[in-house]
């Protein structure tokens, strides 16, 4: 007991964590995404990603601009997928924070899933209607649609949640014992 060694020796030992297999072995997890979310978050990017090559694929047109508006927002989509993935399936949903992965998901979903629909409309009026641009358009409304259930089934739990988490009663004062410091003996 010469220098008090033994006193400060650990007591317990960590436990060991069984190795990791797959995309667990990486820190990749799908735990922050619920089945459906997790479908739907595949879903958008598929499709954006078939609409976007679908797009690509077209070497005439005779209104282009369509085209362009539905080649920007079909590619932004894509790409804006996969970060959110990122983040629900990696350690960053956790250093980032729950309300705010939350609400910066909610926006993207909302706006592309709104401009993917227009660029939709717009491509679909001003397309030559050849079979690549209407497998592209029929692509990109379905996109729209996963982006816009994506968007409505986050809006529609989000009240549910707060109406979850307890309110915190600041009304009452503290216990007077709770206030005092501690007896030094």
């Amino acid at each position: 007991m010469e220098n008090g060694g033994s006193v400060y020796e650990p007591t317990t030992s960590p436990a060991e964590q069984p190795p990791r297999k797959g995309l667990g072995a990486c820190g990749c997890t799908a735990a922050h995404l619920s089945p459906r979310r997790l479908l739907l978050k595949a879903l958008q990017l598929g499709l954006s990603f078939l609409a976007f090559v679908l797009e690509e694929v077209i070497e005439v047109c005779t209104s282009c601009g369509g085209l362009y508006f539905f080649e920007f927002v079909s590619c932004c989509a894509f790409l804006l997928c996969i970060p959110i993935l990122a983040i629900y399936c990696t350690s960053l949903y956790e250093r980032v924070g729950k309300d705010q992965v939350k609400q910066l998901d909610f926006w993207i979903v909302a706006v592309t899933g709104g401009l993917f629909l227009l660029a939709s409309i717009v491509f679909s009026s001003t397309s030559d209607r050849t079979s690549v641009e209407v497998a592209a358009i029929v692509f990109g409304f379905f996109a729209s649609i996963m982006f816009v259930v994506d968007a409505v089934m986050m809006r529609c739990k989000g009240p549910q949640a707060r109406k979850e988490t307890p309110q915190e009663n600041t009304d009452k004062p503290l216990n007077p014992a709770e206030n005092q410091p501690l007896n030094n003996v």
